[in-house]
């Protein structure tokens, strides 16, 4: 009994000492490329193999020697980089030949960390990178000693960029998350969500879409926020009367568009800081207008099915007041203002993020209702949630860096750009934007977003630069429809866990999230086209163009579910759907065109109301 309660307790002691290590780096500094991103590694697979065994020991002793011989490789491929630190930096890469050693090791490292992607997400991506690998040893005929110098000597390769993220800023983030969320901070955001929009018509979807932007503002991840938020709204939305595809599909489009909205987006968005060299708050600042559209539209589209079905909210009497949630839990939103804070005051994201971790439980034991919650149970169970969410990202990461890696030793990107640039759309901008949007969701079916983005932002996002497209708006169009992906059949991973809480079908779903998320899919033409929704320009413009974009969404919502004041016929469908394209494209032309055939459906919708 001895022995299998110190099994169990191992991986929990090794998941604190990254948790720690971490925390060691913001407060001191980051050590050595190598030693720093690579420890980040260490730790994950050996977490990896610990955490997510290859079978039940008991019934197969064969998986306990696999998970040994990986654990092994694990340790020997990073320590050897430990261990011959000045070697690996002193040699000339791909230039002094490496030593059988190196060739060795190399490929161990590969094969584990293929391994260890596996076993979190899945055969997508692992698929993904061995398909890379297979172009650059056969296609364009990379050696195989220059393919493991790159992947495995170098910063280009599984040490690179999307590791050194994951390492620098992902893990005090998720880490923050899993706090908040263990201090009982769900607890506010779900009675706040509750109180705002409880009674209102459709009231438990519109729950589901603050709830969902709010949580997701903490945890980053569209699947844990659909597992987490999804578990009281589906059921809600059901018992009112939303069909069970609708309910699971208004989650799932709400809880996905939590990554994009500040100011804790998903993962990519800390990458795309990094491939754009800018600040995060930089990202956050161009994200925030298009976010607002996004969930404005999700919220509307979710109000006017409810007002043509005729579904009624919550009873008032069973939600909670909204002074009384905001007296007990309200000074829980305080960590999410500290980091908002110490990012706008100039400081890096990491340290912003562990400012609001050690905010969380001085702030939680202000309050008599939810000091109840803390308990230093709530710390250990933080950590480890924590350090097992961050699994997925860090082999995501790692797995991501051999894409990047053959994309920067071969000649695929530069291929794939004039492909996009001159094959296919002919140097048109807008069949450029729809080929791309098209090919991004079809690289992030199955993907999680962090190496869907990486990949589209290695391949998609230079084509759209060299036809002229503002960087920022490039890349964060490419983001989205990484995003998107997980909501667009067949593969939809987001849909499948709401599907698992409301026992709807994928098609039905999928159709029903489509339709939602309709203007997800527009937003990023309307940012690539209207620079003022990144706030580039003058606030005057900006401004502008935001508030005809708002309306235009909101008249696109109502043209695809059939009511604006009372339920509209067929034909004022399609002249609200004109409408809506009218305000959502730039130009002061057609946003006048636009606000007329609005104002004269609006008027003809009033007298009828009055008749």
């Amino acid at each position: 009994m001895q022995l299998k309660i110190s099994f169990n307790h191992f991986p929990a002691a090794i998941a604190l000492a990254m948790a720690a290590y971490h925390f060691y780096v913001v407060i001191v500094g980051v050590p050595s490329v190598f030693y720093f991103r690579g420890t980040h590694l260490l730790f994950a697979l050996i977490l990896v193999f610990l955490w997510y065994p290859s079978s039940n020991y008991r019934q197969n002793w064969l998986g306990l020697v696999v998970d040994g011989v990986m654990l092994i490789l694990s340790i020997s491929a990073i320590a050897y980089i430990f261990l011959n630190h000045d070697y690996v930096l002193d040699r000339f890469a791909y230039v002094d030949d490496l030593q059988p050693l190196d060739l060795i090791l190399g490929t161990a490292l590969i094969i584990v960390t293929l391994e260890a992607t596996r076993r979190v997400i899945g055969l997508a991506l692992p698929l993904t990178a061995v398909s890379f690998l297979a172009y650059a040893l056969i296609i364009d005929q990379i050696s195989y000693g220059q393919l493991i110098d790159q992947m495995y000597l170098t910063t280009e390769g599984i040490f690179g960029i999307p590791l050194n993220v994951s390492a620098t800023y992902m893990v005090l983030f998720i880490l923050f998350g899993a706090l908040v969320e263990h201090s009982g901070t769900g607890k506010l955001f779900r009675d706040f969500s509750l109180a705002l929009a409880g009674s209102s018509a459709g009231g438990p979807a519109k729950v589901a879409c603050v709830t969902s932007a709010m949580f997701g503002t903490v945890s980053g991840s569209s699947t844990a926020n659909v597992l987490t938020t999804g578990t009281f709204t589906i059921p809600m939305m059901k018992r009112i009367g939303y069909r069970p595809a609708f309910a699971g599909a208004v989650e799932a489009v709400a809880s996905t568009g939590g990554q994009i909205m500040p100011p804790i987006m998903g993962a990519a968005a800390f990458v795309m800081a990094e491939f754009m060299a800018v600040s995060y708050l930089t990202v956050v600042s161009i994200a925030i207008l298009p976010a607002i559209l996004y969930f404005v539209a999700v919220f509307f589209a979710v109000h006017f099915e409810a007002k043509r079905t005729g579904l009624k909210g919550l009873p008032k009497p069973d939600l909670p007041r909204l002074g009384e949630v905001l007296k007990t839990r309200g000074h829980q939103f305080l960590p999410l203002a500290v980091i908002v804070g110490v990012l706008v005051s100039g400081y890096s994201p990491p340290y912003a993020a562990l400012c609001g971790l050690l905010s969380v439980l001085p702030v939680a034991l202000l309050g008599n209702t939810t000091r109840r919650d803390i308990s230093w149970r709530t710390i250990f169970d933080s950590l480890i949630t924590g350090i097992r969410n961050t699994l997925i990202v860090a082999t995501a990461c790692a797995s991501a860096g051999i894409v990047i890696g053959v994309i920067a030793q071969t000649a695929i990107g530069i291929e794939f750009t004039q492909l996009i640039v001159s094959g296919f759309s002919g140097g048109n901008i807008v069949l450029a934007l729809i080929l791309t949007a098209a090919a991004g969701i079809l690289l992030g079916m199955g993907l999680p977003t962090t190496p869907a983005y990486i990949v589209q932002a290695a391949l998609l996002a230079p084509a759209l630069v060299k036809l002229g497209i503002a960087r920022e708006a490039a890349h964060l169009f490419v983001f989205y429809y990484a995003i998107l992906s997980v909501i667009t059949p067949p593969v939809a991973i987001s849909l499948y866990a709401a599907n698992g809480l409301s026992g709807a079908g994928l098609w039905e779903s999928g159709i029903a999230a489509v339709k939602l998320a309709a203007t997800g899919y527009i937003i990023p033409f309307m940012f690539v086209f209207g620079p003022p929704l990144l706030l580039i320009g003058s606030w005057s413009n900006i401004a502008w163009t935001a508030v005809t974009a708002l309306i235009g969404v909101i008249c696109l919502a109502s043209s695809l579910h059939g009511y604006l004041l009372l339920p509209i016929t067929l034909l004022l469908r399609f002249v609200l759907f004109f409408s809506a394209i009218a305000l959502i494209a730039p130009g002061l032309e057609s946003d006048l065109v636009g606000l007329l055939l609005v104002g004269a459906l609006l008027l003809q919708q009033k007298l009828l109301s009055q008749t």
